[in-house]
Parts: C-alpha cells; structure tokens; sequence
C-alpha cells in the first residue's frame, strides 16, 4: 500500500508540475560557480545593514555587493557552512572554527576567530552549521554542542547534547532546537527544556519551525507540517502533503505574507501561500541553476536567495514582473496577444495558442494557424485573427479561413461602416463585409499596391499608410471603398526604420527616430510635437517608433531602450502624463518594430516578448531610494603593482609614483529586470558627467599632481540615486618639482646665476684681454711689418752698399790687378833693355810696388767692410789657413780666376793653381765639390 501511495503522490506532482511548466513565474537570476569564483555548494545567506549579501560557501565566505563578487577563503580551508551578519560583524562558521569577519579601513574583511578564545577544546571532527543571534548573544550550532558567545564580556556558555542536533532556531526571542532520536528542545532562562519529545520529531529531521498565530508549526524533512500547542501536536492537513510526502525538504523559509517556500533535495522549491495550497514550483527546468535548494533567504527587498547544490538563484517575488520563458519553444516569439471570452490568445511566429486566463494550465495550439501570426484583433465579439495565409476567424478555439489574401498586418473597423472591417495586407488594403452574420472577404481596394503594415483613419474616406521604406502616404477612398481616388506621398514627415503610425485620443501620431510628429487637421501636415518627443525621449534613446494604444485603458504605451514608457490624459488639461517603467530591451527582449502589449485585467498588462512573454503589474511598481557607494579604491605605480587604498580616509594623498587610480562602486539592487547605469567625474581633470553606463569601475592612468574629487551617480532603472558618492584626494608633486626641491632648484638657479655671471665676466675678460692682447699684436705685427719693411729698406740700403762696396772692391783689385800688370809689364819691359843702374832702380821701385803690402791692407780693409765676418769665420773652420792663404780666400769669394789673382800676388797662373790646391788640401775639400762654391757658402 505505501508503494502504491508513493506512485499516485509521484503521479500527482507530476501532472502539477506539468500544469506549473504554464505558469507566469517570477524574475529568476542565476549565478554559477564561474561567475562568483567559488565552489558549487552554498549552505547559508544573510545580508548586512548595508545591502550585501553574504553566502557560506564550499570554497569561503561570498561577499556580493549587486556588481561584484569578492571570495574570502575559509580561515582554515574548509567548507564554510553558516553564516550570519548582525550588525558590522559577519559572525561564520566552518570545520573546527568560528569567529567573525570586520571591514578593515580599505573595506575589506578581516577574520577574528572565536573558537581560539574557548577555554574548552572543540569536539573532533565539530562543524558549525547554524549561527543564531538573540540580543547581545551568538550562538554557534554544531551537530553536538551549542555555544553561546556573549558580546559585551566575551565570555561562553556551552550546551552539549548526547545525540545529534540537527539545527537551531530563533522564534520571536526564543531558542528551538532538535535532538535526534529524543525530540524538539527550547532554551529558556538559560535552561534547556523539552517541547515534544513525539516520535515524529525523534525520526524525522526538523527542517524548520515557525510561529503561527500562538501555535508553533513544525516542518519536517518528509512527514510534512505539525503544530504544537497546549493540546499536544496535531499535523498540517492540505492537500499539498502527498507532494510533501514524496519529496525531501531541505530547507525554508516564512515570508512575510505568511507564505512559505519549501526548498527540497530534488525538486527545486514549492511556493504554498498560508492555507497550504501550492502557488507554484521552481525548479531547474524553468530556471533555476539547480533543483536542490540547501539555504534560503530573503532579503530587505523581499528577494528570495537559493544556496543551490551548485550555484546561486535569485527569485524576485516582489518584482512587478512575472516571465513566461518559453523554455523549449513550443510558443515561439510573441507578436500579438488578446484576451477573449476568458481566454489569453498568443499569436507568435509558429501559430495561435490559447489557454484558459489565469489557469495554470498549458497553452493549447489552435490547429491550421501554423506559421506566422500578426494580429489578433476583436471586434463584432468576434475574434479576427491576421495570418501570414490570410485572416481567420477564431470561433470555439477552432479557426476558420475567411480571406485568403496573404499577410494580414491589421484589422481594423471602418467609421460610420459597421458592417465593414478594412485590414492591411502585403498587397495594399482589402475590405471584409458581414452579411448573414457571417464575415468574407469583400474586395481589394485597387489603386494602391504598397504593404500597409500601419494605417489609420483621419476621416471616413481617408487613410494614411505608414511603409517603413517608402514612407507615408494619405488616401482618398471612394464612398465604396473600392479604389483609392487620389495618394499624396507626405513630405511632412521622413520614412525611417522601425517607424510607427497610431491613433490615440483622436489625434493621429508618426513616430521614428527624429521623433513624435502630430497630424494637424487644420494645416494638413505632420508637425514635431517638442513636448512629447522631449517627454518621451528624455533620459532615454530610440529603440522602436512603434506605439500602441489601449482603448480600454486609454494609455498610448512606446519602447525605448532603457525603459518602457505609456502616456495617459492628464486630470485637469489635455497634457498628456508620462510614466516610465525600467524595463530595458536588454532584459525584455521583445522583437523590435513588432512590439506588442495587451490589457489583462486592473493594472496588469502582458508583453510579449522573443521567447514567451512578460506580466507587467503597476500596482508593484515601487518608488524606493537607492544610495550608490563607493565599494574598493586601487592604486597603482607604472610597473602596475596595486594595492589597496584606505575608504575612510578622505582627502587622502598619493605619491605621484602611485598616479594610476581605479574606483569601484555600486548599488546593491537584486532585481533581475532592474537595470544599474552610473555615470562619473574626476573634478580637477574631467568636470563633465561621463556618458551613463552599466560599468561600475572607472579608472584613470598616470594623473598629473593636484587636488581632485572623484564623484559617482547611480541610475537605477529610472531612478537617480538619492546621493552622490564622492572621494577627495591629492596627487603629490613628483620628488623632482617638491617643496625642498624647488628650494634647491631655486638656490641652484641663483647659483647658477652667479656662476654664469661670473663666467660671462670672465668670458668678457678674457676676450677684451684677447682683444687687447690680439690689437698688441697686430699692433706689434704691424711694428714687425713697419720693421720688416725698414729692415728691408735698411738690408736693400745695406746691400746696396755691399755691392756697391763690392764693387768698389772689385774695381780696387782690378784696379790693383792692372796697376801690378802694368808693373809687371814694364818691369819685363825694361828686363830686356839693360840692366844699368837707372833701370835696376825702376826695377826695384817696381818690385818694391808689387811687393807692397800696402794694397793688400787697403783691399782687406775694404773687404772687411764688404764682408766683415767672411775671414773670420773662415780662420774659425780652417784653423791651419795662413794669411797668404785667407788673402787666396778672399781673391776667391770675389770670385777671381786664377789669371786675375795672380798679378794680385805677383806670382805666375801656375802658382795660383799650386796655391789653390793646396788650399783644398787644406781645408779637406772633396774633390767633387768646387773651391769657388764653397767658399762662396761660407
């Protein structure tokens, strides 16, 4: 029988599940192991004052600030398995250790550990599972003991247990835990006291406890809920306990609707509201990261985190937003949708689906609607259906063919004509009638050929088409709407992609990228409507000109990039109010151009979307504060060695060498749709706001010296954040431009000042001393050249006078070389007469003239004076010369031949060459060289 119990409950909670797979569920954002840089496990999550949140992982201690994951390793290196923030301390707890984690004054956490304060050793093998606080205590919960730490005395209490505790629990101020295999305990007045020791909660692992209005409910792991009160324990009946039953709980958590979910081993989680009924599962298969759940959390936003067996799962239950991802593309992408007869209509690229409104039942196929549909409209309570195949008709959730005139953009009603529908085909414009009930397809509308994705009407007979790549163009139809008369292209407006053409609130409207035009009836023309277009715009980029409007609301709702924004009448004028939604294209994901948007019911409204589509309630919709911070300085040098710098240190200096900065910031928001843009500036270098962008680090690179504040803005969604984080700092000079530098500087300046002074007066010095000195000495080449020229004078008056002394000499010796010939001739003469007396007395007084020294002493004195240091230079060289010999000298440096010399001597030509001779002999002259030369170089 109990094999049979589990089958049927195994059978249910499939055929639930199956119906969940249709339901719209909550955001869910997933983080695996690769993106938080840790282990796969997760065993506990708590939040700080500020917004952060903590998990115990496998690898350490996970700290996240909604933009950055920073991982602290265990103190040991073991598995961290619980934790809990309680106000500035992040109180952990592993294998063999606990203590606390403090933010140091560069915002990171440094560990404290508490275990090495106990005077009692640790149990082998003792991990901590649980972390209670209760006033000014923290409990530290292994599997055999719990340890009461008290805060203000540091002091421990410790309550040991013979069997196995399973987990600890804090119930409004009271302590709750479970001794396996004796029952569920308390703590009172520092007292351990039994509450029930049933077999149930000796067998089954307790998962939970909560309180319910006075009683305490108890969650097993398997056996489902049980109450305790005065009258003993009594289970939980909801039917939700078959599912219980076949599944394993792990985990949960009370919300605070008094809602429960239930995280299992295997399943994902169950979400049951206060009464037990199931509101929806989650699990792998529609998005979760993995379906056993080890810890659960919510956080200050109402966010629910899974410590997944292998990752990290955030499920935003108070988002406005719910998704229907269309996990295995049974649907496809969403073009249009309706709600008819109860019943929600999804037309997408793959057919016409249907299921009954608000039931969690699967969407069914309507079968013939295969391919493409583009329009669903409603109208003669009949459901018209626009296909790429023509136009059907949805009657019974059965389709029926009335037009075969391909692609059918739009249907829309014809004013004052209620028995005419005219709809935008690939082919131009065709008309459906009703006759008999029953609606057919009537005509085309000839003369206009071009595809008429949007057309609306201005007046009965005229229409306007907008084409995307040709433009808009204004119709005139004939009464019967069967040709069109006149086309006018309008050049009031350009044609642009993605543009739209809608009606709304009587006016006609073109949007593309240049903006919202207004049709003026009275001036014919399209005309910028500044105040939409800067309303629509404002904070925000074009994305899509396709606008849509609600009849049954009355809102005109437009996509941008970063938002989704509808306009709806104001109260008091006809300026329309604008409300923007932070739902950016990135998050949703709709099909561009081809947006689509349906009423559901109240404020809730359906987006479809290119995998599914997405629940939008603007009853959720929450105005909240969002302050950014800023979360890590770095510093680094030019060989790029960073390191920390201190957060609460304002006004902080750095070496110039350390001019390369980087600023982390954020703002811990956890909701999937919601997107975080900052912008920033370093005042002192950059005084204009950055550009908005989703990076939350800015760095600056080799900053000149000075003063500078760096400031940061947050956009969350749509909202600014409420303050501006800033952070002043100093960039110091480089060592080589410091105050004692620039002293230096300044005395070396001044020095070198003096120095160049000094210099360029000696320079001057010296080059008036060189001037003087260089005017000297042409003064002094000019004295040498006067000089030169007068010596020269006086050496040609000199010479003159040699020569002429020369000559003088020359004309004495010969004068004296005739005089003693012309003796010599008459001696010879009067030789040969006879020798009387008389003639001996002539010849004697002749021989006495030839003989006479008289002539040699006036010839040597004439030649001393001509050439005064010939003959003694000569008796210097040749020592051994005789005066007959100097007087042959001189006879020869005058040049004479021997014929000339020998009257001179008064001996014959022969003994002038016998002299000569012996002259060379003397002053050993060698016989190449010529007597006359030589002594003419003397």
């Amino acid at each position: 029988m109990l094999n049979i119990f589990k089958k049927i409950a195994l059978i249910l909670t499939f055929l639930i599940c199956a119906n969940i797979k249709a339901q719209e569920l909550p955001p869910i954002e997933n983080f695996s192991p690769l993106n938080y840089s840790g282990g796969n496990q997760n065993w506990a999550i708590s939040q700080s004052d500020e917004n952060y949140i903590y998990i115990a992982n496998n690898s350490g201690l996970l700290e996240f600030n909604g933009e950055k994951w920073n991982l602290y390793p265990s103190p040991n290196n073991t598995i961290l398995r619980s934790v809990n923030v309680v106000k500035n301390r992040v109180y952990t707890g592993c294998y063999m250790e606990f203590g606390f984690w403090e933010k140091n004054e560069f915002g990171v956490l440094d560990y404290t550990s508490l275990s090495n304060t106990l005077k009692e050793d640790l149990i082998e093998d003792e991990q901590f599972w649980k972390i209670l606080e209760l006033d000014k205590w923290i409990l530290f919960q292994s599997l055999n003991r719990i340890y009461i730490y008290n805060t203000l005395d540091k002091s421990f209490k410790i309550i040991n247990s013979k069997t196995p505790i399973t987990k600890a629990f804090n119930i409004e101020g009271i302590i709750y835990f479970q001794k396996i295999n004796d029952g569920v305990y308390k703590v009172e007045n520092g007292e351990v006291l039994p509450i029930s020791t049933n077999e149930i909660f000796k067998n089954n692992i307790v998962v939970n406890i909560f309180k319910v209005k006075a009683k305490l409910l108890l969650q097993t792991q398997q056996k489902g809920f049980y109450f305790i009160d005065e009258d003993g324990e009594t289970k939980w009946n909801i039917e939700f306990n078959k599912i219980l039953e076949a599944s394993s709980v792990y985990s949960s958590i009370k919300l605070e609707d008094n809602s429960f979910i239930l995280g299992t081993i295997s399943n994902g989680i169950y979400h049951i509201d206060s009464q037990g009924n199931l509101i929806n599962q989650i699990n792998q298969e529609v998005g979760l990261n993995n379906n056993t759940v080890l810890s659960i959390f919510q956080d200050k936003d109402q966010n629910i985190w899974l410590g997944l067996d292998n990752g990290i799962s955030v499920v935003n239950f108070s988002s406005p937003f719910k998704v229907f991802n269309d996990v295995k593309g049974k649907l496809g992408s969403v073009y249009t949708s309706v709600i008819f007869n109860d019943y929600l209509y999804l037309g997408t690229n793959q057919g016409l689906f249907y299921k009954k409104l608000n039931s969690n039942t699967t969407f069914n196929f309507i079968k013939g609607t295969n391919g493409q549909v583009w329009s669903l409209a409603i109208y003669d309570n009949t459901l018209f259906c626009g296909h790429d195949i023509g136009t059907y008709i949805i009657k019974n959730n059965q389709a029926k063919l009335i037009s075969d005139v391909q692609g059918t953009w739009d249907i829309k009603p014809i004013p004052t004509q209620e028995n005419l529908l005219i709809q935008g085909n690939y082919n131009g414009l065709n008309i459906l009638e009703k006759v008999n009930d029953s609606w057919r397809f009537k005509n085309k509308i000839t003369g206009f050929d071009i595809s008429s994705k949007f057309f609306e009407f201005s007046e009965t007979h005229q229409l306007f088409v907008s084409h995307e790549y040709k433009g808009v163009f204004k119709l005139e139809i004939d009464k019967k709407f069967e040709k069109v008369v006149e086309i006018n292209e309008e050049t009031s407006v350009t044609k642009g992609l993605k543009s739209g053409l809608v009606s709304y609130d009587n006016n006609l409207y073109y949007s593309s990228e240049k903006g919202v035009f207004k049709y003026s009836k009275d001036k014919h023309f399209f005309e910028l409507d500044s105040l939409f277009t800067n309303q629509f715009f404002k904070n925000d980029s074009y994305y899509s000109g396709k606008l849509i409007a609600n009849s049954q609301t009355n809102t005109l709702w437009g996509f941008l990039d970063k938002s989704i924004v509808y306009f709806s009448p104001g109260i008091l004028n006809n300026t329309l109010k604008i409300n923007r939604i932070p739902l950016p294209e990135s998050k949703r994901r709709d099909i561009a151009g081809y947006e689509s948007l349906a009423h559901l019911k109240d404020q809730s409204y359906l987006i479809g979307t290119a995998r599914g589509y997405i629940i939008l309630n603007l009853d959720k919709l929450i105005d909240k504060d969002y302050e950014v911070k800023i979360t890590s300085i770095t510093k680094a040098s030019i060989n790029l060695n960073e390191s920390k710098v201190k957060l609460l240190n304002d006004n902080h200096s750095f070496k110039f060498k350390n001019n390369n900065l980087s600023f982390n910031f954020s703002v811990p928001e956890y909701e999937k749709f919601t997107e975080i843009n900052y912008q920033y500036k370093l005042v002192g270098l950059y005084n204009d706001w950055s550009k908005w962008s989703t990076n939350s680090e800015a760095t600056f690179k080799n900053l000149p010296y000075g003063n500078y504040t760096f400031k940061v803005n947050a956009r969350v969604g749509n909202k600014l954040s409420k303050n501006t984080a800033n952070y002043s700092f100093t960039i110091e000079r480089p060592w080589f431009i410091s105050n004692l530098m620039l002293v230096f500087y300044s005395l070396l300046f001044i020095l070198m000042v003096f120095l160049i002074h000094n210099f360029y007066k000696r320079y001057y010095t010296k080059q008036k001393s060189k001037l003087i000195e260089k005017k000297q000495q042409e003064f002094t080449l000019s004295q040498l050249e006067n000089d030169k020229v007068i010596m020269k004078l006086r050496n040609e008056k000199l010479r003159n006078e040699v020569e002429g002394k020369t000559r003088e000499l020359s004309a004495s010796a010969m004068n004296i070389i005739k005089k003693n010939e012309l003796l010599s001739t008459i001696k010879n003469e009067l030789s040969k007469k006879d020798s009387t007396d008389n003639v001996k007395r002539v010849l004697k007084i002749i021989n006495q003239n030839l003989n006479n020294n008289d002539d040699w002493e006036a010839f040597q004195e004439a030649f001393n004076n001509a050439d005064s240091d010939f003959l003694k230079k000569a008796k210097s060289l040749h020592p051994t010369l005789t005066p007959n010999d100097l007087r042959l000298c001189a006879y020869l440096r005058l040049n004479l031949s021997s014929k000339e010399i020998a009257p001179l001597l008064n001996i014959s030509v022969r003994s002038v060459e016998i002299k000569r001779y012996r002259l060379r002999k003397k002053i050993n002259l060698e016989h190449e060289k010529s007597l006359v030369e030589y002594i003419l170089e003397l």
